[in-house]
């Protein structure tokens, strides 16, 4: 698990309503959420059972959906 700094932001009775993070811990919580992101759609096309298509026709299905 990772650590971070903490270091908060308290109102005028001292209750904490934001954080503050060093970049390097700001980037690594967001690679962390993207890794947790891919895990979680594998995770959702594993359950769905629905068959796999190859990656250049999903992108092309993506692409063609933006347009």
């Amino acid at each position: 698990m990772a650590t971070f700094k903490q270091r908060y932001l308290v109102d005028e009775d001292g209750r904490r309503i934001g954080v503050f993070l060093d970049i390097a811990d700001y980037e690594r919580l967001l690679e962390e959420l993207e890794e947790l992101d891919a895990i979680r759609a594998y995770d959702a096309a594993h359950a769905s059972h629905e068959e796999a298509i190859p990656f250049e026709e999903a992108v092309r299905e993506i692409e063609r959906g933006r347009s």
